[in-house]
């Protein structure tokens, strides 16, 4: 699996989300990552891993998609 790590992320647009745990598709064996968001009503959603670890271009700066803010 990939290099994500459980806990806290924050997205480039700035809430927060917990990785929950990595998972493979059950079809295509793609690596996934569970996740819930920290607002609002706190859904689980499941995401590619390697959407997860992109660089996205915000403001004119490429930076990354989610940053680790550590586990808690």
């Amino acid at each position: 699996m990939n290099s994500i790590k459980t806990g806290r992320y924050r997205h480039f647009k700035g809430n927060e989300y917990q990785v929950l745990c990595l998972a493979k598709h059950s079809e295509t064996t793609e690596e996934m990552v569970v996740y819930r968001a920290l607002y609002g009503e706190g859904g689980v959603w499941v995401r590619p891993a390697y959407m997860w670890n992109e660089e996205v271009l915000h403001e004119g700066k490429l930076q990354p998609r989610f940053t680790y803010i550590g586990e808690k």
